[in-house]
């Protein structure tokens, strides 16, 4: 870090939070990730966006941050904060606007291949939607409740049942040969794992298209939720409900290549 900055406080997890206002996390799995420098620019945009902290010290902390990522052999998912200072915080961790930059290593929950998402749909209880971190304790509390239906993740719809996305994951499906995703002025988190497979679909000159999409018309579909920790998982199961799931057909190869991203850290 440069002279005068604090650098990144070192935190294992659990560990109890003031107030977050962003957040960001990815897989290292033996010492190699998956779109780091991805992660590195939402997690910037949103630290400048909600705290104002600038470039060059967001530079610092996340080449400081870096160093620490475990390069052995196992599986982290260690995540990055941007959090309100509590009052008793050690000021020379503090930043300008009372906020601290964080690191979290945590070690990796078990990796799922497929998902069961709850066939009840939530509405949209996030404030923030667009950044990672101000909103999770609260979905959190969704997830919960999908876990008690017998699901991994919970579909958050707008007040008129449209699709935004899943607690913890992006949202993606096939209509016929053409891959869909929520339109873009849907409340979404911009989902880094989601991003890669749209741009390497267009490459492959396959057809992408935004969709404003109700839950019923996911029926007998191809499914995926996304995200940085299991990947692409297609969806096996809508649970709590008649709904049909889709034939995974296409998932396979897309998790294989997803897969191949992965890089050696530094």
């Amino acid at each position: 870090m440069p002279p005068g900055l604090p650098g990144p406080t070192r935190l294992l997890a659990p560990a109890a939070l003031p107030e977050l206002l962003a957040a960001d996390s990815w897989l290292v799995a033996d010492g190699a990730v998956r779109a780091l420098a991805r992660h590195q620019q939402r997690f910037a945009a949103s630290c400048a966006a909600l705290a104002g902290l600038p470039a060059p010290l967001l530079g610092a902390f996340w080449a400081a941050m870096t160093g620490l990522l475990p390069r052995g052999p196992g599986t982290w998912f260690p995540r990055v904060e941007l959090e309100r200072a509590a009052g008793d915080a050690h000021p020379d961790t503090v930043h300008p606007g009372g906020v601290r930059l964080l690191y979290r290593q945590r070690p990796a929950p078990p990796l799922r291949e497929t998902t069961r998402v709850w066939g009840t749909t939530v509405p949209d209880p996030r404030g923030n939607p667009r950044h990672k971190g101000p909103d999770l304790g609260t979905l959190a509390a969704v997830r919960g409740r999908a876990a008690a239906a017998g699901a991994d993740e919970a579909l958050l719809v707008s007040a008129d049942g449209v699709v935004h996305e899943a607690v913890n994951s992006s949202l993606l499906w096939w209509e016929g040969d053409v891959l869909c995703h929520p339109a873009a002025e849907l409340p979404t988190l911009p989902g880094v794992t989601a991003r890669l497979i749209i741009e390497e679909v267009r490459r492959r000159g396959v057809e992408v298209a935004p969709r404003r999409c109700r839950l019923p018309a996911l029926a007998g579909r191809e499914v995926w939720v996304t995200n940085a920790l299991h990947g692409l998982t297609p969806v096996t199961a809508w649970t709590e409900s008649t709904l049909g799931t889709g034939a995974p057909a296409r998932a396979a190869g897309w998790r294989t290549w997803l897969e191949a991203l992965r890089t050696p850290l530094p």
